[in-house]
């Protein structure tokens, strides 16, 4: 038996979720994918798969060996590559999630040019306001906005995000400007409920939070941005989601020199994993192109 074949099978059919899709992935036929895995399974003297007549899920032992053997194969390719001098360009699927707003504006145009460079990489970006389990949603990373509180997960810092406070030219007129946090009581602020205090804007991380009110609720800091620049108030938001308004003139930025509260953008994988190298590839990409076009 060809134990890198027997590994290979294992791999697409265990992320795959069946025999089928897996040997579609390899380009080999269905019977071959059965009969790698099979004498896998002989030679190790345990089940890597528990199989019923609906579906087939991985054992304990399968999941600690798929947790190790994505990136042992690619460690074996990239050693022959250089061996033979050959060095081809990573491949596979990379999925990832990130959250709707910073994944449409930040993480897409990124992964675009990560794309031109890896043309044989293919990537799975799913988004999402609501926090995601890599292992149970079979992700390989996220992108998350603040701390992360999971022991599990492992994260790489790409940037320090400052929010901003802005409204259009046209509401500060008539309402006027403001001069310090506390003008914000006399202001319509339009509350962004995906923060996690909506109605309570801190701005210093050691300073007190605000209070604010507003006729304007919405779960989309981009559809808050459109709201204040259509003059209906005040926006808290960050500063990737505000730019182009702000450049523009749309929006004004106002209480800039008060705002000194920072939250991490991360790039987080599961703890304990070996990344594969089109994994290791990707976060060490995404850490330098974060730092080329900072949008923080």
């Amino acid at each position: 038996m060809d134990i890198t074949d027997a590994l290979k099978s294992f791999v697409a059919t265990a992320q795959t979720g069946s025999f089928t899709k897996g040997a579609a992935q390899l380009g080999i036929s269905n019977r071959l994918t059965s009969k790698y895995v099979a004498e896998l399974e002989r030679r190790l003297g345990i089940r890597v798969f528990q199989r019923t007549t609906r579906r087939i899920g991985l054992t304990p032992a399968g999941e600690e060996l798929l947790a190790r053997a994505p990136a042992l194969l690619d460690e074996l390719e990239l050693m022959l590559s250089e061996v033979s001098d050959a060095a081809p360009d990573i491949s596979g699927l990379i999925r990832l999630s990130a959250s709707v707003s910073f994944g449409e504006l930040c993480v897409a145009p990124m992964l675009a040019r990560f794309a031109a460079r890896h043309p044989e990489i293919s990537l799975d970006l799913r988004l999402s306001d609501d926090h995601v389990d890599l292992a149970s949603d079979g992700l390989d990373l996220a992108f998350r906005i603040g701390e992360s509180a999971r022991l599990t997960v492992k994260a790489r810092k790409l940037a320090m995000m400052r929010p901003v406070i802005a409204a259009s030219p046209d509401y500060l007129d008539r309402h006027g400007t403001l001069a310090t946090p506390a003008d914000l009581a006399n202001h319509a602020c339009i509350i962004d409920t995906n923060r996690k205090t909506p109605q309570r804007w801190q701005l210093d991380a050691n300073g007190p939070a605000f209070d604010v009110t507003s006729r304007f609720r919405v779960n989309s800091a981009r559809a808050a941005a459109e709201l204040a620049v259509a003059g209906c108030g005040l926006t808290f938001a960050p500063r990737f989601v505000l730019q182009d308004h702000l450049d523009s003139g749309a929006l004004t930025s106002v209480l800039s020199e008060h705002i000194t509260i920072e939250t991490p953008i991360s790039i987080v994988y599961l703890e304990g994993q070996t990344l594969p190298r089109k994994i290791r590839t990707l976060i060490e990409f995404a850490v330098a192109d974060f730092r080329d076009h900072p949008l923080f």
